[in-house]
């Protein structure tokens, strides 16, 4: 007996340590942050396993649109939990439920099980990285926050990264469903990990329940009706009839806030300038960042004509850059302080879609890679600064609800740039098309229009990049409150 609790002594003083802390939050963070893009490369095969048709392939797009929208919508409701009931606690039973909705995927017989078991799915993945933000900010001194929300960041981007390699390794070694069974046991790795950590509850904390429904269901709401084609192209009134329910909900929403006695969106957040400049700049490096992950493999396999695994390559050299900034962005914002190393990454961002924006159905290596890298370092220089005003603006006791904002406001905007993305892009290549009448030149005129949708694509996205500047020149780290301890 007392060697059992010689161990655990052992075991909770190596648990203070800030790298055994942000190791064991980091590994969770990627784990998770996998099954964001694995299915990806696994849809096809899940789509002949399950028997959708290939004319169905916008009911099979459910697979991977529930699992976002669920994944943005538990980021407050987990996040506050987690400040009331304790960090540790609430990672490890999302990690429980992420556990077990990968089972459900595993064993799913058809399509109407598997989008059910992905939304399940994706409430606990969702919860885990702004709960894993709070965590690492606690754990550290205030001067090396930055660099601890780069590591959790660039784990949580590395997984996306790895994430559709991961998925086409196991679908060609055993199969798409291991994909999901393997998830089981990485995950009761990870909670066997975190409970060497110690989990410290807010008994003066109280959950917000009416205001996490009312915020969920704004959410879902207005991330549907965004993520709709029709609401650009003016197609159906359905969209915009989903749009007016959700901000009639964000009504609701506000006048039950003004009368809770601890509000999950309390005033200060919502009145502070570094936390409502954060969430808008975020919020149009979602819009921006969507494009450029669509834009250039689509551009690539279709345009350029490049084989699948050429056109993966052109994405990686932009994904990969992404861990890398946020890492290095972390390290130097103690130096730098916010705006600089924000302001830095917008300009990389800008300026690497912009050059994109003049790619043609041929591009040199030098100038395929070059802006390939710069967005994607951009896209990660600002993960740390955006992080770190955001939390400034909260006490400790709320910094779980602070992150899980500052992180769902970057997945509106995925869902904002990916409909527009889709809507806008047709619509004008049909514009551009309209006049083409079956000749031998028409093949050629096609590739012109497509030529100039992606090039008309990539400069709004580097426009809204360079926007994005006007809300990082008002974010400054506010005086937060400190806090004695971690978790």
């Amino acid at each position: 007996m007392r060697s059992v609790n010689d161990l655990r002594q052992r075991l909770t003083s190596r648990a203070s340590s800030e790298s055994v802390v942000l190791g064991i939050i980091c590994l969770s963070v990627f784990s998770t942050a996998l099954d964001q893009t694995v299915v990806v490369a696994a849809l096809p095969i899940v789509m002949v396993d399950l028997e959708i048709p290939l004319t169905d392939l916008d009911r099979a797009s459910w697979i991977i649109t529930a699992f976002l929208v669920s994944y943005t919508v538990s980021m407050p409701l987990a996040g506050r939990l987690s400040d009331v009931y304790g960090r540790v606690r609430m990672f490890q039973w999302a990690l429980v439920v992420f556990a077990i909705g990968s089972a459900f995927v595993a064993i799913s017989p058809n399509f109407y099980w598997v989008v059910p078991a992905r939304v399940f799915q994706a409430i606990g993945g969702g919860a885990t990285v702004p709960i894993g933000l709070a965590m690492a900010v606690a754990a550290v001194s205030p001067e090396r926050r930055g660099i601890a929300i780069g590591l959790v960041a660039g784990a949580a981007e590395a997984g996306s990264v790895v994430g559709p390699l991961y998925g086409g390794t196991i679908i060609e070694w055993i199969g798409w469903r291991w994909i999901f069974w393997f998830d089981v046991p990485q995950s009761l790795i990870l909670i066997a990990l975190l409970a060497v950590l110690p989990n410290r509850p807010n008994p003066t904390a109280k959950m917000d329940y009416f205001g996490a429904l009312m915020l969920g269901a704004a959410l879902t709401v207005l991330t549907l009706a965004l993520a709709q084609r029709s609401i650009f192209t003016g197609e159906s009134i359905y969209p915009y009839l989903a749009v007016g329910a959700g901000l009639v909900l964000v009504g609701i929403l506000v006048v039950a806030e003004r009368r809770a006695v601890q509000p999950l969106l309390a005033s200060f957040l919502y009145t502070s300038r570094a936390f409502v400049s954060a969430n808008i700049a975020q919020f149009l490096v979602g819009v921006a960042l969507i494009m450029g992950l669509v834009c250039v493999p689509l551009m690539a396999a279709t345009i350029m004509e490049k084989e699948p695994l050429v056109s993966a390559l052109h994405l990686v050299r932009l994904t990969a850059a992404i861990p890398v900034g946020a890492v290095v962005g972390g390290y130097i914002l103690r130096w730098t302080g916010v705006r600089p190393v924000c302001i830095t990454g917008l300009v990389f961002m800008g300026a690497g879609l912009l050059i994109m924006s003049t790619w043609g159905t041929e591009v040199d290596e030098l100038r395929l890679t070059l802006p390939l890298v710069a967005a994607g370092l951009g896209f990660g220089l600002v993960i740390p600064p955006i992080g770190v005003s955001a939390l400034s603006a909260a006490p400790s006791d709320y910094w779980g609800a602070a992150a899980s904002l500052v992180t769902a406001s970057r997945m509106v905007g995925m869902a904002l740039g990916l409909a527009a993305l889709s809507a806008w892009g047709i619509e004008r290549f049909y514009s551009l098309t309209a006049h083409v009448v079956p000749s031998e030149s028409a093949q050629d005129q096609l590739i012109d229009a497509g030529v100039t949708v992606f090039q008309n694509l990539f400069m709004i996205a580097g426009f809204l990049s360079l926007l994005a500047i006007l809300p990082a020149l008002l974010m400054k780290p506010e005086d937060g409150e400190e806090v004695d301890g971690f978790f």
